[in-house]
């Protein structure tokens, strides 16, 4: 008999912690998160989400006392009108393969959810930014890149058993760094580097918050033309993002795009970390801290991914992306132990940013699924922006799945 326990107590929010490192303790391709990053993510003190919203965390034990799953529900009230149904989220969850752990622990988070008068739930996502935590792995089964999600195959019956439908694919593509771009692709890059009226600005830290602005604003006009119920970024939450990779990224992998000094674009590439973490199994403390700057300084780490972009819609056909291209491209060349980019990810409602990422000679590698489950099944269900998915623009690996 499976119980399901609310996570009250350090003793059980250990269990919540070391339930992973259990269940993936035979997979190579598995890297344990910090403690410290998913306590946080819970702390109401930290957490900027818990402003205007809630979550909880529970566990599943069985028999015998061991802990077989865990899942958090949770909901931010900016969100609320920002759809045509009510949705709170539903993440960090992880199983056994066993329905009846699974499904009982999706029914403690539907439960929590309506009784906050939600009608339906979106996961597994995260309590936070999409960057991270986000979808359910389905194809792709690799190492994965700083943030990424990884999970186990049966994770995907497990959801779509209990009724969750696909909300929207997200894609990851990596890009071979020693292999040369398309000739076409250098020429606009080019070209748009010599228009008058663009320059283009690399992230510094002592400027902090006017890149928090741009990025703010870059973000808020490219998605409110695309969805009228577009909720705007709460800058908060991006500086809790630049709290979290502060001591990893590297300001000349994150560029801006500007036109008559007006930001317009921008891309962010961060150094995946994760070639380091994975020796570290989600510790953080002094001798793990060493570890981490000596594996840094023997520059074990090889790949970056594109965690974040955007342009306005007045720049969308500019070739502006091809210009910030053009400005890694000087930076990667005096960083040779790179060798790789992960760009991910990018949603299958995307098609513009899907023809860009092809365009530069990325292959996909990895496909997520984000779901949602509908309390009430008699309702409508919706993908998300399905009118702007074109199946034509995705690989077609993808449309087997």
């Amino acid at each position: 008999m499976t119980q399901i326990l609310s996570v009250n107590s350090k003793k059980l929010e250990r269990a919540f912690l070391d339930f992973p490192r259990k269940l993936y303790r035979n997979d190579p391709n598995y890297v344990v998160a910090f403690d410290i990053e998913i306590k946080k993510a819970f702390d109401r003190k930290i957490n900027p989400y818990f402003k205007h919203g809630d979550a909880v965390r529970w566990i599943a034990l069985n028999e015998r006392g061991d802990t077989v799953g865990r899942i958090a529900a949770f909901y931010d009230t900016d969100k609320d009108e920002a759809d045509e149904v009510k949705s709170g989220g539903c993440g960090f969850f992880e199983s056994i393969d066993d329905q009846q752990v699974a499904f009982k622990l999706f029914d403690t988070a539907k439960a929590w959810l309506m009784e906050n008068s939600y009608e339906a739930m979106t996961g597994p996502i995260n309590f936070g930014e999409n960057d991270t935590n986000w979808g359910c792995l389905v194809q792709g089964f690799i190492p994965p890149a700083l943030g990424m999600t990884y999970n186990l195959p049966y994770y995907r019956d497990l959801f779509e058993s209990y009724g969750f439908k696909l909300y929207y694919r997200q894609l990851g593509f990596h890009l071979d760094i020693d292999k040369p771009f398309p000739e076409r692709f250098w020429k606009i890059a080019e070209w748009i580097n010599k228009r008058e009226g663009y320059t283009y600005r690399h992230f510094e830290m002592k400027h902090a918050a006017q890149y928090v602005k741009d990025t703010a604003s870059i973000y808020d006009q490219a998605w409110r033309n695309m969805r009228e119920d577009y909720t705007p970024m709460d800058p908060s939450s991006l500086y809790d993002e630049l709290r979290k990779v502060k001591d990893i990224m590297d300001e000349e992998m994150i560029w801006f795009a500007y036109f008559n000094n007006e930001p317009i674009a921008f891309f962010m590439l961060l150094p995946d970390a994760n070639q380091i973490f994975r020796h570290l199994n989600g510790k953080l403390h002094l001798w793990n801290k060493l570890r981490f700057l000596i594996y840094k300084r023997k520059n074990s780490i090889t790949r970056a991914r594109g965690t974040a972009a955007g342009v306005i819609p007045k720049f969308q056909n500019s070739g502006v992306e091809s210009g910030i291209f053009y400005q890694l491209k000087h930076v990667m060349a005096r960083k040779p132990h790179y060798t790789q980019l992960e760009l991910s990810w990018v949603g299958d409602f995307n098609p513009k940013m899907i023809s860009l990422y092809q365009a530069t000679g990325a292959y996909h590698t990895k496909t997520l699924h984000t779901y949602r489950y509908i309390f009430d099944q008699k309702k409508p269900y919706h993908r998300f922006m399905e009118d702007a998915v074109n199946e034509s623009k995705l690989p077609e690996n993808v449309l087997i799945l």
